[in-house]
């Protein structure tokens, strides 16, 4: 006869306190998860099958909004800009991370007053920032053409084309890469000192000790910037909003400005809510495919 099963043993008196106690603790995060998380999303995935204006009873469509979704042209424009802007600003983003991670790593006194002038960037609001890059680039009276103007130069209209102006979107990302250096240092305070000593008695110099050591025992912390990067990218929305309103001729018209029109500029939340869905979908596939790619570059293996 087989062994009797044996029951699962009931909790202690310490192990329940210890449960209650542990669920008063993340319970800020679980109501907050909850209420700004989970509730939208669930919210939204309900919406986008709704005709919806947010003024009168939404109407059951099925997945009409989907099919509109698929034959709006303005997707297929907002969706090329937005991966155009994350193709660009999210690995310039990781190097110049890596470059001021590097900076702040220095071994000299004033490494502390260093480490907060290249943090400082970081702070400043991105609406602020998006003003500050309206007055210098303005076509008129920008502080950019009054430069050029010094040396003869023409003026020049970066917001008058597509291109230049969603590179000029991509150049304001850089001043946020504080956040992802901070994250780099931290990384490269956690490899051992012992292995560019290493290095060193072999003749390795600076180039072959950073490509050799720094860069592959980085690339847990690269993985992780490159995501939250991506996600991040496939988001932007205010400088858009600010600097271009997203033309000239929809050239900056980005995903998430998109359907921010579509909700609150023209009453179509169920529409909106449906860009949103996809939205969530696709970020999602793109963050399982970088980690499942990663496996090929990504070491996890730190000896001293």
């Amino acid at each position: 006869m087989p062994p009797p099963r044996r029951g699962r043993r009931p909790f202690t008196a310490r192990e329940k306190r210890n449960l209650r106690l542990g669920l008063l603790f993340i319970s800020p995060w679980a109501l907050g998860f909850l209420v700004l998380v989970a509730y939208p999303l669930v919210y939204s995935l309900v919406i986008s099958l709704f005709n919806h204006t947010g003024f009168r009873t939404p109407t059951f469509i099925g997945l009409g909004n989907y099919s509109r979704l698929v034959q709006d042209p303005l997707v297929a424009v907002s969706a090329s800009n937005t991966l155009f802007y994350a193709a660009l600003a999210v690995p310039i983003g990781l190097v110049v991370a890596i470059v001021l991670a590097l900076a702040m790593n220095r071994k000299v006194p004033e490494v502390g007053l260093y480490r907060t002038a290249l943090y400082l960037p970081s702070l400043v609001p991105i609406f602020a920032l998006s003003f500050i890059f309206v007055v210098f680039v303005n076509p008129n009276s920008g502080l950019l053409n009054q430069f050029l103007g010094l040396f003869g130069m023409p003026e020049t209209n970066l917001l008058g084309d597509a291109t230049s102006a969603k590179v000029i979107i991509v150049t304001m990302a850089q001043l946020g890469a504080g956040n992802a250096a901070l994250i780099f240092l931290a990384g490269l305070n956690n490899i051992p000192e012992s292995l560019y000593e290493s290095a060193r008695v072999d003749g390795a110099g600076t180039l072959r000790r950073f490509f050799s050591i720094t860069l592959p025992l980085l690339s847990p912390t690269i993985l992780f910037n490159l995501i939250t990067g991506v996600s991040g990218a496939l988001q932007v929305f205010t400088q858009a909003y600010i600097v271009t309103e997203g033309g000239p001729n929809n050239g900056t018209l980005f995903y998430m400005y998109h359907l921010y029109k579509s909700a609150f500029s023209y009453a179509q939340l169920g529409y909106a809510s449906a860009l949103a869905v996809v939205l969530f979908l696709a970020g999602m596939v793109l963050a399982v495919l970088i980690y499942v790619l990663s496996r090929r570059f990504v070491n996890y293996d730190v000896t001293g």
